[in-house]
């Protein structure tokens, strides 16, 4: 079965009701041998393309990673990336924000990060929590040291929403390309997960009773997801629902899109100039001698 990007790509300007989107779809393999395959023709084919990146020098590709808790994220970012050389890729992960960071904006301390040309940077969480967890806990907004909240929680996301699409559009037209994806996990799938956490003694540290108590929260962050894919999906920076019940296929559907976007870049390496041919043979006829 060909996998086809466009079948999870959300499109600028639509409307998103995550109960639409399947949290599972038929198997892209027919076997875990097949699976075995195909991820790692993906690897491979990534491992070629992302050595262009890294000689054309041209571009810098960011990948964001969002999801409810347990959907697979570090899976997929191990499995898809397991091939790219390390000297070209780098991955944060954000938590809370220290006090430092909670000196400046929300958007400082990712934008630290971000990657430079020829280089593929990997964000697992990123300034979007400021959009999802705040929204579902707004008592967070009191330490960030807002000025005019009074003007209403509301004011306070939307206004988030115009400065990521803003910073996306200004990366976008500096060469970096933005990919987002949000892993979309049933309930029903997470509870099994965290069972499994519980019942596996090398899983046990994955999992604590804050895990369950965010689960209280799914409404809420099922909105807060809906309303924030909604608003900052575009054609520069386009979000990609992946349904993440099956993690074999979340991580085919994933390396896909990643592949899709490199390949569209029609990246190739630097042509040498006839000066610089010359150069290369003057060099030759030395090492020869």
């Amino acid at each position: 079965m060909k996998i086809e990007s466009a079948d999870f790509l959300v499109k600028e300007g639509a409307t998103v009701a995550l109960d639409d989107w399947p949290t599972k779809v038929a198997p892209m393999y027919k076997s875990k041998a097949r699976y075995q395959k195909l991820l790692s023709d993906h690897v491979a084919r990534l491992s070629a393309q992302q050595q262009l990146l890294y000689a054309s020098n041209q571009y810098a590709i960011l990948l964001i990673f969002q999801a409810m808790d347990a959907a697979g994220k570090d899976g997929v970012i191990r499995h898809v990336m397991s091939g790219i050389n390390p000297q070209g890729c780098q991955v944060f992960s954000y938590k809370h924000p220290s006090p430092a960071e909670l000196q400046h904006d929300f958007l400082w301390r990712t934008t630290r990060d971000l990657p430079e040309r020829g280089k593929i940077g990997i964000f697992n969480r990123s300034y979007y929590e400021e959009v999802l967890i705040v929204r579902v806990h707004p008592e967070i907004l009191l330490s960030q040291k807002l000025v005019n909240t009074d003007a209403g929680q509301k004011d306070v996301w939307q206004e988030r929403y115009q400065s990521i699409v803003g910073l996306e559009r200004h990366l976008h037209a500096n060469g970096t390309r933005i990919v987002k994806f949000f892993l979309h996990l049933s309930k029903e799938e997470q509870r099994k997960r965290f069972l499994e956490r519980i019942d596996t003694p090398e899983k046990n540290w994955k999992f604590s009773q804050a895990d369950l108590d965010e689960r209280k929260f799914w409404n809420q962050y099922a909105t807060a997801y809906e309303d924030c894919i909604e608003a900052t999906s575009s054609s520069v920076a386009p979000w990609y629902i992946v349904p993440a019940d099956d993690k074999e296929n979340t991580r085919l559907i994933v390396s896909q899109i990643v592949l899709d976007t490199l390949e569209s870049l029609k990246l190739s390496y630097p042509q040498s100039s006839a000066a610089r041919r010359r150069e290369l043979l003057s060099i030759r006829k030395q090492l020869a001698k």
